[in-house]
């Protein structure tokens, strides 16, 4: 009898100690860690508590949501370092799939921005083929329909810092249309910010489209031209910058130095016009 009361003693012991371990990971996990934002230190707990519980415990879905939120913020924070963000968005593309079962829909859906930041890391590493490799994803991603809002019509595929400027690039999904005079039809567009003390943007400068040119001869050899437009309270001044033209499959390499010859002030309009705008 004595030896059965003494298992049971044990067992309890074991099993209370065990519960208590949890509750002190949990506890400097969320309050120690991931309240004042030190996301590592935060992640590794989790993930720590994540190989102590299994799918049927009650903590299981709260603690596969604060591993995808920790890696999110994680690599929000690492944006500055291409290869970080490159391998922390990795992570969290894999660990989504892994587990979107148990995931919160916007965190599940949170990992086609991460394929977004691949694509930024690359193109800051120069590494344009492997840049690509995520663009025809995310290409895949918006004919089958399922990007969510954010990033199911356009997506942010460079910055940089020029001459203490930021300048982001975005490339619109929908194809060039047939009917060249149908309407007016941007595939990329440059935004260049002045900024704050702080390095954030501060306000808008101006734009360069790559802009459709309403070609009415086939045998014309570009399908965009880069143009030039600055916008303010009252009007619109847009300049065609017809040094710089691209095919329908835009060499992405070429549109880069463009840009940057662009930035330099190595350009002449050779149109300009202005559009009032309407009160």
């Amino acid at each position: 009898m004595k030896k059965i009361v003494t298992l049971i003693a044990l067992l309890l012991s074991t099993l209370l100690s065990g519960q208590t371990s949890l509750e002190t990971l949990f506890e400097k996990a969320d309050s120690a860690f991931f309240d004042y934002k030190n996301y590592p230190l935060a992640l590794d707990l989790y993930k720590q508590i994540e190989k102590q519980i299994s799918p049927s415990d009650k903590d299981w879905n709260y603690t596969i949501n604060k591993i995808a939120r920790s890696l999110f913020l994680l690599e929000s924070d690492s944006r500055k370092d291409p290869k970080k963000s490159i391998d922390l968005s990795e992570q969290y593309i894999e660990f989504a799939d892994k587990n979107k079962q148990y995931l919160d829909t916007v965190l599940y859906e949170k990992k086609y921005f991460m394929y977004k930041n691949i694509v930024v890391g690359y193109f800051a590493l120069n590494q344009i083929d492997k840049a690509k490799i995520y663009q025809d994803k995310l290409y895949g991603f918006y004919k089958q329909k399922v990007l969510p809002k954010g990033i199911d019509e356009y997506y942010n595929f460079e910055f940089f810092q020029w001459d203490g400027k930021n300048v982001w690039g975005y490339e619109w999904f929908e194809d060039l249309p047939e009917d060249r005079f149908s309407r007016s039809f941007s595939k990329i567009v440059y935004y260049i910010y002045s900024t704050n003390p702080d390095g954030t943007d501060k306000d808008q400068l101006y734009r360069l489209h790559v802009l459709m040119f309403h070609k009415t001869d086939a045998s014309t050899p570009f399908d965009y031209v880069l143009t030039k437009r600055l916008e303010t309270a009252t009007n619109e001044v847009s300049g065609t910058l017809y040094a710089y033209t691209y095919t329908k499959d835009i060499d992405f390499n070429k549109l880069r130095h463009d840009i940057r010859e662009v930035l330099k002030g190595n350009y002449e309009p050779d149109t300009k016009s202005e559009v009032k705008k309407k009160n």
